[in-house]
């Protein structure tokens, strides 16, 4: 994978309220994240995913800090798009509409997009052999050796975890509560921590306020697209889909109003020659 400009130049910021915006729900990042794109969209990716948001992302100022041209940065951003990290659009703040460009560090579907632009993202769960919330009973053990959990007692206390998930409560915080101020000794590991789980639970969160108004447009025409007449990013047209649509004409006048106005032209023109 090729590496960013080694130049100790700062990535400027785009003007105040432009430039990129990370997508909701992100995983932390890995060394993984980036490996189904080819080498130079891989190095792209990973670099803009790396910036903070606000940075200006356009293809002239990635040009100055990646050792791509314009043209092949401007391919790598259309391929990035379309494989589901990148969308561009408008969005609806304070009376005005901003220019946005949204960065997935996950490959999102169209349809995950056009929840997005609804305001209606789904959190997805994790696919992996054990569950989120396993994984970090078992490690109880490892941070406290006094909280050590068989494998039955860790699958019997799942559903308990799962609900501070659901109240957005994080690894860290779920841990610090399970096993801050531990009484010496420990007799039931099991029994404490779901006591600890059911008497600690955090309250329902917060309802968010509901996401501005937003409005994806088409990577390559920037037409905009709505709910789900975007797929990887494109209109139709730009896919080859369907024809772009015709122009419309100017509106025709009837013939005899045509011939009224040439008559009267010509009465005008012989009066000035008499």
């Amino acid at each position: 994978m090729a590496a960013a400009d080694s130049s100790d130049a700062v990535h400027p910021l785009a003007n105040p309220g432009y430039g990129k915006r990370t997508a909701p729900y992100q995983e932390p990042r890995g060394p993984q994240d980036f490996a189904h794109l080819p080498a130079r969209e891989a190095a792209v990716a990973a670099y803009v995913d790396r910036l903070p948001d606000g940075s200006d992302i356009s293809v002239k100022t990635l040009a100055k800090h990646l050792p791509y041209g314009q043209c092949a940065l401007r391919t790598s951003l259309n391929r990035i798009q379309r494989a589901g990290h990148l969308r561009r659009g408008r969005e609806h703040l304070d009376g005005k509409w901003i220019t946005r460009t949204w960065f997935s560090r996950a490959p999102r579907d169209s349809a995950w997009w056009a929840a997005f632009q609804q305001g209606d993202v789904p959190r997805e769960a994790k696919k992996q052999t054990r569950s989120r919330a396993y994984v970090l009973l078992a490690a109880l053990g490892r941070e406290n050796s006094a909280l050590s959990l068989s494998h039955i007692e860790c699958r019997s206390l799942v559903t308990l975890v799962e609900e501070w998930f659901a109240r957005d409560a994080d690894e860290t915080y779920i841990l610090r509560a399970l096993t801050s101020g531990l009484p010496q000794p420990v007799h039931h590991p099991a029994g404490l921590v779901r006591r600890r789980l059911t008497d600690k639970l955090p309250p329902l969160p917060i309802r968010r306020e509901p996401a501005p108004p937003r409005i994806l447009e088409c990577g390559k025409c920037g037409a905009p697209g709505y709910t789900d007449t975007l797929h990887d990013g494109d209109c139709a047209p730009c896919r080859g889909e369907l024809p772009p649509l015709p122009r419309p004409r100017p509106a025709s006048l009837p013939a005899p109003q045509v011939r009224a106005h040439a008559t009267e032209i010509r009465e005008q023109l012989e009066a000035r020659r008499g």
